[in-house]
C-alpha cells in the first residue's frame, strides 16, 4: 500500500465523496472526541471523524488486544453502509517516546535525552519502532514528533524538546516524519508535528504562556523545524496553546493559515490541542468560530463533543463560518485519509501489525536501549573511576535506582507518569540492569548500608519525579495571563484536579500545581543530597546518576561526587545505564541545552560532555 501520488487523482477522488456528503457528515468530519466520551454508535451518528486516547486513557485491561478491539469497533460504526457515506474513522494518540500509555510498550527516552545523543539516524529508527508498536494496536496516528525549541528549562515541557539549538531541532524534524510516515504503507502511521508554534519561547517558561518576540525570532528558532517536517510530508499539524505577542495560536489566522498553509504550502489539515480553542473567548461560540475561521480544521475535544458539534452546525447556518471554510477543512481530512491508504486498509483487527504483533519487541528495545547509552552525558570525572568492574562490590542507592516509572518521566501509563517498576512491564530499571552484569551489586535507597570494609564504590540514582506539562514548570514567578489549564481528563480524575480549570482570555491563572519554584535540586529534593553524603561520609566513592527532565543546579551534589552522570528520563531500557557504567559502550552524550550554574550562569555550554579513555 502507498501513498496515492497523482495529485489529479487525488483531488478527484476528494470531490467524488465532498459532493456525497451533507453537511453534518462534514461538520462530523471536524470532531475528534475522547473515547471515554465517545460510543461507536456516536461515531455512526455523528459521522464522527477521529477519536483520540487522552493521557491515562485505555481500553480494558491496557494490552495491546484491549486497543485492537476498541479501534476495530470504531471503526466498524464509521464504516456502517446503512445509506450514508462511510468514511474510515482515524484514531490518535500521544506516542511521544514511544507508545507508552499502553502496558508493556517500549519506553525510549524522552525528546531531551535523544537530543543529546545527536544522532538523527537513531532517531528516526526511534520513529519506526514507535510506529510499530502502534499499529500493533490498532492505531493509526500519533501527535508526534514536538518540534519545540525550549528556551527557558523553567517549563514543565521541557524534555519534550531535542535542545534549546534550533539546528539540532530540525535535523531531528524530517528524520522523526520519515520514520513514522516512511512511505504511508502498512508499517507506517500518520504524524503530528506541534505545537504550532513557539511553545518553547514562552516568558520565564511558563507552560501555555506568551512567547513575546519578534516574528523574525519566531521564524528563525520556532518555525525553522517545520521546514524539514513538513517537507518530509508531515500529514498534519497540531497548534498550540501558546500566545505570541498576546494573541492565542488557535486563533491565529496569520500564522494558521497565511503563513502555515499559504506560505509554506501544508495541504495535510490542523488539529486543536485539547480543548484548546475553548480558551480563544469566554463565550464559547464564538472562540469555536474563531478557531475555525483561523484555520483550525479538526478539533480535539476531551468531553464535550457534542457541544462542539451543536456549535459548529449552528455557526455554519448562520453564517459566521462560511460554507467554503467547512468544505476547506474537510477536504485536508479527506486528503489526509486517503494518501495514507485508510479507505483501502482492512478493519484494525485484520492489519498486519495487529496479527504479527511486535509490541515490546526485543528488537525495538535494542533500540532503546542504544539511544540510552548514546544519551549519557558525562559532566565529571576524578581518576578513573568509571568504568566501574563488574566484579566490585557495589552499592546502588538512591530513589530513583529502582524505580522503572521515575526513569520513564510523564506520559508513560499515566498523564503524569507513573512511580515504581509494576506498570512498566517489560525492561529494567538502573538497578536491575547493574545487578544484572554485577551480580555482588547491593541495593540501599537510602544508602544507609554503606560499608566501607565492602563497599568500594556506590552508584546513586537521584533527581526528579515524573511530571508532564504545566505540573512541571518551575514557577519562579507569579503566573499571570498563562492561557488555558488544558488536561487529559482521565488523569484529572486521579489528580483531583478540574478540567480546563483556569481561563485563558483574562489571564487568570492555572490550578494546576507546578513542581517547585527552584531549579535547584538540593532545594526540591534534599534526600538526594542527604543519601549521597551518608556514602561519602563513609570514604565511599560516588557515581551520581542524575534522572531529570531537564539540566539542574546539583553544585553540591557534584561536588560530593566522583563522577557525575546526567541520564534524562532514559525510558524502560535501564541497562543502557549499565553498558556505559561498566565500559561495555563509550560514553557519547553531549549536552544538548546549556547547563546552568548557582548564580544562572552557563556551567557547561551546548555541546559538552566528558569521554572516557
Amino acid at each position: 500500500m502507498s501513498a496515492m501520488s497523482n495529485p489529479n487523482e487525488l483531488s478527484q477522488r476528494i470531490e467524488h465523496l465532498l459532493a456525497q456528503m451533507s453537511v453534518d457528515q462534514k461538520l462530523g468530519q471536524m470532531i475528534q472526541g475522547e473515547r471515554m466520551s465517545v460510543t461507536p454508535d456516536d461515531v455512526a451518528n455523528h459521522h464522527l471523524g477521529s477519536v483520540l486516547s487522552g493521557g491515562g486513557s485505555c481500553p480494558g485491561a491496557n494490552r495491546p488486544e484491549d486497543w485492537i478491539a476498541m479501534a476495530d469497533a470504531y471503526w466498524a460504526a464509521s464504516m456502517r453502509d446503512d445509506g450514508r457515506l462511510p468514511i474510515p474513522l482515524i484514531y490518535g494518540v500521544d506516542a511521544i517516546h514511544g507508545h507508552a500509555n499502553v502496558l508493556g510498550a517500549t519506553v525510549f527516552p524522552h525528546n531531551i535525552g535523544l537530543g543529546a545523543a545527536h544522532d538523527p539516524d537513531l532517531v528516526e529508527r526511534v520513529a519506526q519502532a514507535t510506529a510499530r508498536e502502534i499499529l500493533a494496536t490498532g492505531v493509526e496516528w500519533t501527535f508526534a514528533p514536538t518540534l519545540a525549541v525550549a528556551q527557558d528549562i523553567h517549563w514543565g515541557r521541557t524534555y519534550e524538546s531535542y535542545s534549546s539549538d534550533p539546528a539540532l531541532v530540525t535535523s531531528y524534524a524530517g528524520r522523526f516524519v520519515r520514520g513514522l510516515q516512511g512511505d504511508l504503507g502498512q508499517d507506517t502511521v500518520v504524524a503530528s508535528v506541534k505545537h504550532w508554534v513557539g511553545d518553547g519561547g514562552t516568558t520565564n517558561g511558563v507552560d501555555q504562556g506568551n512567547t513575546e518576540i519578534s516574528e523574525a525570532e519566531l521564524r528563525a528558532v520556532h518555525i525553522a523545524p517545520y521546514l524539514e517536517a513538513l517537507a518530509a510530508g508531515a500529514l498534519t499539524v497540531m497548534a498550540s496553546f501558546n500566545s505570541w505577542n498576546g494573541v492565542k495560536c488557535h486563533g491565529h489566522r496569520y500564522l494558521l493559515t497565511e503563513v502555515l498553509k499559504e506560505e509554506l504550502g501544508f495541504d495535510g489539515f490542523v488539529i486543536s490541542d485539547w480543548d484548546g480553542a475553548d480558551y480563544l473567548s469566554p463565550d464559547y461560540s464564538v472562540a469555536i468560530a474563531m478557531a475555525a475561521n483561523a484555520g483550525v480544521d479538526m478539533f480535539m475535544v476531551s468531553a464535550d463533543w457534542r457541544r462542539c458539534l451543536r456549535t459548529l452546525q449552528e455557526l455554519v447556518a448562520n453564517g459566521t463560518v462560511p460554507m467554503a471554510r467547512v468544505d476547506d477543512a474537510v477536504r485536508r481530512i479527506l486528503s489526509v485519509k486517503i494518501r495514507y491508504g485508510l479507505f483501502e486498509r482492512p478493519r484494525p483487527a485484520e492489519r498486519h501489525w495487529s496479527r504479527a504483533g511486535g509490541f515490546g519487541a526485543d528488537a525495538h528495545r535494542a533500540v532503546a536501549r542504544e539511544a540510552v547509552r548514546k544519551s549519557l552525558v558525562l559532566l565529571k570525572q576524578e581518576g578513573d573511576i568509571l568504568p566501574l568492574s563488574t566484579d566490585a562490590t557495589i552499592l546502588v542507592a538512591g530513589k530513583n535506582a529502582d524505580n522503572r516509572g521515575h526513569q520513564c518521566g510523564g506520559f508513560t501509563v499515566a498523564w503524569q507518569g507513573v512511580s515504581g517498576n509494576d506498570q512498566i512491564i517489560g525492561g529494567t530499571s538502573i538497578w536491575e540492569g547493574i545487578h544484572a552484569v554485577a551480580p555482588q551489586a547491593e541495593l540501599s535507597v537510602d544508602g544507609s548500608a554503606a560499608d566501607p570494609s565492602r563497599h568500594t564504590v556506590a552508584v546513586v540514582v537521584i533527581g526528579e519525579r515524573p511530571y508532564a506539562e504545566g505540573m512541571g514548570d518551575i514557577r519562579v514567578v507569579p503566573q499571570v495571563g498563562t492561557g488555558s489549564a488544558r488536561r487529559d481528563g482521565p488523569a484529572d480524575a486521579r489528580l483531583g484536579q478540574p478540567m480546563g480549570a483556569g481561563s485563558g482570555f483574562g489571564g487568570i491563572t492555572t490550578s494546576l500545581p507546578a513542581y517547585g519554584t527552584t531549579l535547584e535540586l538540593a532545594r526540591l529534593h534534599p534526600e538526594d543530597l542527604a543519601t549521597i553524603r551518608r556514602i561519602t561520609a563513609q570514604g565511599i566513592p560516588v557515581v551520581t546518576v542524575l534522572i531529570s527532565g531537564r539540566p539542574l543546579i546539583v553544585t553540591p551534589e557534584m561536588a560530593e561526587s566522583a563522577a557525575f552522570i546526567a541520564a534524562w528520563l532514559p525510558g524502560s531500557e535501564g541497562q543502557g545505564v549499565a553498558d556505559v557504567l561498566f565500559g561495555d559502550h563509550p560514553v557519547q552524550g553531549r549536552l544538548s541545552f546549556p547547563w546552568p550554574d548557582d548564580d544562572g550562569a552557563t556551567r557547561y555550554p551546548i555541546g559538552y560532555g566528558l569521554s572516557l579513555n
